[in-house]
C-alpha cells in the first residue's frame, strides 16, 4: 500500500442515491475532532456537475461552506483507465455503484491491481462470494483488503453475532436473530437499486449453487445441540409476532465469517438462523401472495422487465425510484434481537444440552440510507486506523471476518448503531 496517497478515502458513485448520504457520513467523520489525524477525502463519479450538486447539498445539509471545493474525481466504472486512476489516488474506495453483479467487479479488480483496499455495500451473495472466489489470493499477495456488504444489513447481523459471543461467558453455540423495522406515520420505502437486486438475485440461484460447489467447502461442524429449523412462516413467542427466513445476505454472510474464525483462528463457529418479523396473520396473508408472484415473475425474461420497470407497483410502494422522503427516513429506525444459546466455561459443548442463553440487540436509525453510510464509513476509517487488528493477510472478506479484532463494534455504538446486552445467565 503506497503511503503517499492524496486521499485516505474516495466515496466512488458519489451522485447516486446511497452515494449522495455516504457523502455526508464521510464529511460528518471528516469534521470530528478526536480523530488520529485529519482525514482526506474525494469523491468520485461519472459526471463533474452531479458530483458539484452532491457537494453543495451536504455542504447546505452539515453547515460546513468549505464542502463545495472539495476535490471531484471523473471516474466511470466501464472505463478501467479512469477507475486504475481513481484508485491510485486513494486508500480505501467506498463503492457506491449497483447492481454489484453487473458493475462491482471492475472496481473490485482495478483497486487490487492498484494496492488500493476497497469496502461496498453489497447484500448480493453471487457477487460477494464470486469476488472472493476470483480475487482473494490476489488481494493477499497485494496487501489489499476487500470487505464487501459494510452496511445494513449485513454489519449489524455479522457483528452482531460476535458481539453477543463475546458477553457469553462460555461457548455460544447458536444464535436466532430477528429483524424489526419500525416505521413512523408515512411508512417506509427503499431506492429501487435493491430491488434491482433482489430481482436479479432470486432468478439466479442456480448459478449461485454452481459457484459455491467450486469452493469445494466442507461442512463447518456443529457444536452443541444443532439449531431448529423454522418453517416459511411461523409465530415467534419471543418476539410475540409472525416471522419469516430473512432473504438478504445475512445468512450467508455470517456462515463466510463463522467458516474463517474457525478455519483460521480456530474459533467454534455458530449455528445462525435469520429471520424478518412481519406482524400479524393478515400481515403473512399479504407477503405469501406478494412473495409468490415475485418468484414467479423472477423466472422469465418479460416478468424481470416488468418487476424492474415498475418497482412501486410491484412492491405496494415500498421501493420507488425516487427513494424515500425525509420524513420517511426520521420515522424508520431497525433492530435486530439476537436470542443465543451456549455452554458454560466448564462444560463439553459436545456433550449435553445448552445450559447458558444470552439476549442481545444491535438497533439503529433508517436503515438503508443513515444507518448504512454509518457502517461504510466506519468500516472504511478501520481499515485505515488499525491495520495492525486486521487479518494478517490480505484478501476479500465478510465484515466480521475482516473486523473480528478491531474495534468497530465501538465505533459504531459512537455513532448510533448501539450495541447492547438484554438478558444474560447470573453468574
Amino acid at each position: 500500500m503506497a503511503a503517499d496517497r492524496a486521499y485516505d478515502l474516495i466515496v466512488f458513485g458519489a451522485s447516486g442515491f446511497t452515494g449522495q448520504f455516504v457523502v455526508e457520513e464521510v464529511a460528518r467523520v471528516a469534521a470530528e475532532a478526536d480523530a488520529p489525524r485529519p482525514l482526506t477525502w474525494a469523491v468520485a463519479g461519472r459526471s463533474l456537475s452531479k458530483l458539484e450538486e452532491v457537494l453543495e447539498r451536504a455542504a447546505s445539509a452539515l453547515g460546513i461552506p468549505e464542502l463545495k471545493s472539495k476535490e471531484s474525481i471523473i471516474c466511470d466504472v466501464n472505463d478501467p483507465l479512469s477507475l486504475a486512476e481513481m484508485c491510485k489516488q486513494g486508500s480505501v474506495i467506498l463503492n457506491c455503484v449497483g447492481p454489484y453483479r453487473f458493475f462491482g467487479e471492475p472496481v473490485v479488480k482495478a483497486c487490487v491491481e492498484n494496492g488500493t483496499h476497497c469496502v461496498d455495500i453489497s447484500g448480493e451473495p453471487q457477487y460477494l462470494e464470486g469476488m472472493q472466489l476470483k480475487y482473494d489470493s490476489q488481494a493477499a499477495e497485494k496487501g489489499v483488503y476487500v470487505v464487501g456488504s459494510c452496511g445494513f444489513d449485513s454489519i449489524p447481523a455479522d457483528m452482531g453475532i460476535l458481539y453477543t459471543r463475546n458477553q457469553l461467558k462460555g461457548t455460544l453455540t447458536a444464535v436466532e436473530g430477528f429483524l424489526l423495522v419500525q416505521t413512523g406515520p408515512e411508512g417506509a420505502s427503499f431506492h429501487d437499486g435493491t430491488w434491482q437486486s433482489a430481482v436479479h438475485g432470486m432468478s439466479d440461484q442456480d448459478n449461485l449453487r454452481k459457484l459455491r460447489r467450486q469452493f469445494g467447502h466442507k461442512p463447518l461442524p456443529v457444536i452443541g445441540a444443532k439449531l431448529r429449523r423454522r418453517g416459511s412462516v411461523f409465530h415467534s413467542n419471543t418476539m410475540n409476532q409472525y416471522a419469516i427466513p430473512f432473504m438478504g445476505s445475512d445468512a450467508s454472510v455470517v456462515k463466510r465469517t463463522q467458516r474463517y474464525l474457525y478455519e483460521n483462528l480456530q474459533e467454534s463457529p455458530v449455528q445462525y438462523g435469520a429471520y424478518a418479523t412481519v406482524g400479524g396473520i393478515g400481515s403473512v396473508i399479504l407477503l405469501m401472495v406478494a412473495g409468490f408472484f415475485f418468484w414467479c415473475f423472477t423466472q422469465c425474461r418479460w416478468g424481470r422487465k416488468l418487476l424492474i420497470q415498475y418497482p412501486e407497483f410491484f412492491s405496494a410502494g415500498y421501493f420507488t425510484k425516487q427513494g424515500p422522503t425525509k420524513n420517511q427516513m426520521a420515522g424508520t429506525s431497525f433492530s435486530f434481537m439476537f436470542f443465543g444459546e451456549g455452554y458454560r466455561e466448564d462444560q463439553d459443548p459436545q456433550q449435553g444440552k445448552p445450559s447458558v442463553k444470552i439476549c442481545t440487540q444491535v438497533k439503529g436509525p433508517e436503515p438503508g440510507y443513515v444507518a448504512t453510510p454509518i457502517a461504510m464509513v466506519q468500516a472504511a476509517v478501520t481499515i485505515l486506523w488499525e491495520p495492525k487488528s486486521l487479518p494478517n493477510r490480505g484478501g476479500v472478506y465478510s465484515p466480521g471476518a475482516a473486523f473480528s479484532r478491531t474495534t468497530l463494534t465501538e465505533r459504531l455504538n459512537k455513532h448510533g448503531i448501539e450495541f447492547t446486552v438484554i438478558s444474560k445467565p447470573e453468574r
